[in-house]
This record gives C-alpha cells, structure tokens and sequence, in this order.
C-alpha cells in the first residue's frame, strides 16, 4: 500500500472507531472503565504513529493514550497480540528475549493487535479505556465496517 492510500485507511479505520464508541458507552461496565477518556493508536512497519484521543477528561485521555502506545508498540515489536505474547513468554512457548522487552516493561493486558491488510502490510493497533476484551472488538467491528 502507497504511504497515502495507507494514511488513508488508517484515517478511516480511526473514524469508524469514533462512531462505535457512543455504543460501546452505552454499556455500563465500559462506561465505567472509561472514566471520561479513552485512545487508539496505530503504529505501522515504517514506525509512523498515528491515534486520537477520545473525551472530555483530557488527563485521562492521555493516560489511556500512552497505555495504548505501549500496547501498539509491544505488537510492532513482537507482531504478537498483547496479553497472548505475555502468555507465551511465562510459558516458555517462545524465546521472549528475541524481542528485547523486559518482562518489568511487558504490558500484559490485551487490547494491542496485529491487523494485517491485504498487501500483506501489518499495522499494529492498540486501543486503551474499555475492558480488554472490548478493546480487541471494537477495533475488529470497524474493521468490518464500511
């Protein structure tokens, strides 16, 4: 993918998530995680960061950004869903030193994954503010959106 039609997708993939929050808000426990601030962040192969934050609370909404850095930026290092590469380190599953993380720094929750397009391009996304496993859905929902 050319590096505009690449901006340009991921401009997309970030609205679509825009419009799905008002519906995940309406769940109560994701609502309550939120606490007025909630991120995406998008890291390609080239290392290009691209995110929004979402809300009114502008603190927490840098709080959920940089922990949606760190999930993006373990997946662009590892290619590995967060929360399945901690799984597969403490198991002895893979050779975790190979990707230079510490286990202090791993960030252990999910939310971080690898979308991988069609040009066989990957994009390493991480969403911060809702429940883990909503932070995997939400973005997998807008993917399917047109």
């Amino acid at each position: 993918m050319e590096r505009q039609e690449l901006a340009d997708f991921v401009a997309a993939l970030i609205e679509k998530v825009k419009r799905l929050v008002p519906v995940y808000m309406q769940q109560e426990e994701d609502r309550a995680k939120a606490k007025g601030g909630i991120a995406i962040c998008i890291i390609d192969q080239e290392g290009r960061v691209y995110g929004q934050m979402f809300g009114e609370d502008k603190i927490m909404a840098r709080e959920r950004y940089r922990v949606a850095w760190m999930k993006a930026s373990q997946v662009w290092i590892t290619g590995i869903r967060t929360g399945e590469f901690e799984r597969m380190a403490f198991s002895g599953e893979i050779d975790e030193a190979q990707f230079g993380i510490k286990r202090p720094d791993y960030i252990g929750w999910e939310g971080g994954q690898p979308i991988h397009l069609p040009d066989g391009a990957m994009l390493s996304v991480g969403f911060s503010g809702f429940r883990s496993a909503t932070d995997i859905e939400i973005v997998q929902r807008a993917l399917q959106t047109n």
